[in-house]
């Protein structure tokens, strides 16, 4: 790593392909930091728009001789992973780890360690804690006592796309308008936006040197597990949910139930479910004397969950399908974050190899709708078209505008045209009432033998119990419509 970064801060970060890692790194950079990440594979870090940027060391904080090389030149060093699991051991792979982490970087000069932690109850002993929240605390602990200044920032929950915290929430309210739950929903909380995460995170580099000591971290608002489902469902459009509390739902039982209703894993359900059964509340705020806050002060929960929501409810769902796309705000989606993160996001993909150039399949995809209809069972398609005007919709009333030539913006039966490349995409919105968000997307490629390459795709984002349920009540007759799609285009580019 250079040593004349100017006023640069020279960072370490571990976990940078975690969520808050991969969040946190081109924060560093916008601030004129440094920055190298210590990755055991540094392969995954590939896809994250900032690889370039930084400097990346293979190895492992439970390795000495790796955190060493990584630590040198180093001035701030970020310690962001856990072992969030159930597994025999994570507690004494947890404690090796922070142990090594803090004598590496007090052997090779490092002047701050920053550690992101939970927060943990006041007045509850460290017995009582679950054992995630008491392996958080213990790392907490051996970094303050490793020789180096270290900040430790304590969070509850927090609020973002792809927070394992968040997605459980927002898994829960969405798919289930009548929730019998465990008593955990009444506990209190103060959440935290994910952006004041990073903004925190950020300014902690600067402090003075004799801060050694943790700090709690929160948002504007104290809410109920319940409270914040209810506020969530308003924010996203959804009814009022009916929450029932049932004290006999103990915490691995909840981790089951959570499991048994949501993508979240189980191995993560767990730790977060027996989490929750303690209030964590933040009983000081003294960061704020140190780092500043932002104009118009801290996120409140509402807005947090605007702003994760954000991409779908602008009809901009490509950061969940496209790896080439780069999020706006630490609150958007990153393409590294797990599959189970974002919301759900139905798709039907299909492709075949066509006989005919990408000139000859493009006209074909380009005249679609209207007049020379979709190309796969007409009644199916007209009866979509009544049902929707049934409900107060446009159906297939509307055409196409030139009957062989389409631009951005045209509508196409109960069709938008929401982006052209020219020979290479064509990209629909539905306009046709369903309870989410859905698409349509026409590909032409060619492969390594140079044949055309026809990829379509359907995508559907639900918006709650209702959107599932039409997505899977639709999904039986798939393989007529958008198969017969697939093989039709493919035989009119042909003829």
């Amino acid at each position: 790593m250079s040593t004349d970064g100017g006023d640069g801060v020279r960072c370490l970060v571990t976990g940078a392909s975690g969520y808050i890692g991969g969040r946190l790194v081109p924060e560093l950079l916008a601030a004129g930091h440094e920055v190298r990440c210590l990755a055991r594979t540094p392969a995954k870090l590939r896809d994250f728009p900032w690889s370039e940027q930084v400097e990346t060391v293979r190895g492992d904080v439970t390795d000495p001789d790796s955190t060493a090389r990584a630590m040198a030149d180093v001035d701030v060093a970020y310690y962001l992973v856990h072992a969030l699991g159930t597994g025999k051991g994570f507690e004494r792979t947890d404690r090796e780890a922070a142990e090594n982490f803090g004598e590496q970087a007090r052997k090779a000069g490092v002047r701050r360690i920053v550690y992101l932690g939970g927060l943990t109850p006041s007045g509850v002993s460290e017995r009582e804690l679950s054992p995630h929240l008491r392996s958080r605390t213990e790392v907490g602990r051996i970094l303050l006592a490793s020789g180096v200044p270290t900040a430790v920032l304590r969070a509850a929950v927090i609020i973002g796309s792809g927070s394992a915290s968040f997605e459980m929430l927002r898994h829960l309210t969405e798919r289930l308008p009548l929730m019998v739950t465990p008593s955990w929903v009444r506990t209190r909380i103060q959440p935290i936006a994910v952006r004041d995460v990073l903004r925190l995170l950020v300014g902690a580099a600067e402090l003075p040197p004799e801060v050694n000591r943790t700090f709690d971290i929160g948002g504007p608002d104290i809410l109920t597990y319940r409270d914040m489902m209810q506020r969530y469902a308003r924010v996203a459009g959804l009814p009022r949910r009916l929450i029932l509390p049932v004290p006999v739902l103990t915490p691995r039982l909840s981790s089951h139930w959570v499991g048994l209703v949501t993508p979240v894993p189980a191995s993560i359900a767990r730790p977060l479910s027996e989490s929750l059964r303690h209030e964590v509340v933040c009983t000081e705020h003294d960061i704020d004397g140190y780092v500043p806050g932002p104009p118009g002060g801290p996120v409140g929960f509402e807005r947090a969950v605007e702003l994760a929501l954000r991409r779908v409810q602008d009809a901009d769902v490509t950061t969940r399908w496209s790896s080439a796309s780069v999020p706006g705000t630490p609150s958007d989606p990153l393409p590294t974050d797990p599959d189970w993160t974002g919301g759900s996001l139905y798709t039907d993909v299909r492709e075949m190899v066509v006989d005919a150039s990408p000139e000859q399949l493009w006209r074909v995809v380009e005249g679609i709708g209207g007049e020379n209809g979709w190309y796969s069972f007409p009644l199916a398609w007209a009866v979509r078209g009544w049902l929707d005007r049934l409900v107060g919709g446009v159906g297939l009333r509307r055409g196409r505008r030139d009957k062989s030539r389409l631009r951005v913006g045209d509508s196409l039966d109960f069709w938008r045209v929401e982006e052209i490349e020219p020979g290479k995409l064509l990209r629909l919105r539905a306009e046709m009432r369903v309870p989410g968000l859905a698409w349509l997307e026409l590909r032409m490629e060619q492969d390594e033998q140079g044949r055309t390459v026809y990829r379509q795709r359907a995508v559907f984002y639900p918006h709650g119990l209702a959107g599932h349920a039409y997505w899977w009540s639709v999904a039986p007759f798939h393989g007529v419509v958008f198969g017969g799609m697939v093989r039709n285009i493919a035989a009119a580019a042909t003829a």
